[in-house]
């Protein structure tokens, strides 16, 4: 995207498989986390958020919804979801996050860790992604939002949520071209949006806002 004086909107494919590792505990899960591919930590802390019918919950992620409804920890739970991934750029950097929290609450406890029934075993899964092309080209800067306002919510997911991990930076690849472009106020305003707290259909709303205005809402 770095200089490119259209933006090409590509669009992600996912291929969701099981990994063949499943788990029915705590300590099962604290020596797992270290050895599953970066794409199950990915898939698992992010996957809600693709969804259609994406409601908000206390638990935004697959790690502190099985713990919170398979072991019946809740206060690890809620310290599992309120980890933000907002925060990070990487999945190394996640990653250790999520076995830190895990880590601190076996520390703290004195009793045997619950094990899960067998039916309600946590499964890692892993996806791959291929990416597509849209065909959806803006020309300029009024253009792209425009286009924006008519993207899938899988190719809003692509440019937004999987590029801040692929470019290894704060930002999407709507800020980066929108700076490139001469408009770094729009590519700020963009990145003060934070997608986790918002549905797909939300978040695009509040982009095609910002073509007529340089402040992100709050």
């Amino acid at each position: 995207m770095t200089n490119q004086k259209s933006f090409i909107f590509d669009t992600g494919l996912r291929l969701v498989v099981l990994t063949g590792i499943k788990i029915r505990s705590l300590t099962e899960l604290r020596a797992e986390l270290p050895r599953v591919p970066d794409s199950s930590i990915f898939f698992h802390t992010h996957q809600e958020y693709l969804a259609h019918d994406f409601q908000r919950s206390p638990h935004y992620n697959d790690f502190a919804r099985w713990v919170s409804q398979a072991l019946r920890e809740e206060a690890l739970a809620e310290k599992l979801a309120a980890i933000d991934l907002l925060a990070f750029t990487t999945i190394r950097e996640l990653r250790a996050t999520i076995i830190g929290t895990v880590d601190e609450y076996l520390g703290a406890q004195d009793r045997p860790g619950y094990e899960c029934r067998s039916e309600e075993a946590f499964h890692f899964c892993r996806s791959r992604s291929f990416v597509l092309a849209t065909g959806i080209v803006a020309d300029n800067v009024d253009d792209f939002f425009r286009k924006v306002a008519s993207i899938s919510h899988a190719s809003l997911y692509f440019h937004f949520f999987e590029a801040r991990l692929r470019l290894g930076r704060r930002t999407s690849d709507f800020s980066r071209w929108l700076t490139d472009r001469g408009r770094p106020d729009l590519g700020a305003a963009i990145d003060a949006l934070n997608p986790y707290v918002r549905t797909l259909d939300e978040l695009r709303r509040d982009i095609v806002r910002l073509g007529d205005a340089t402040e992100a809402p709050r």
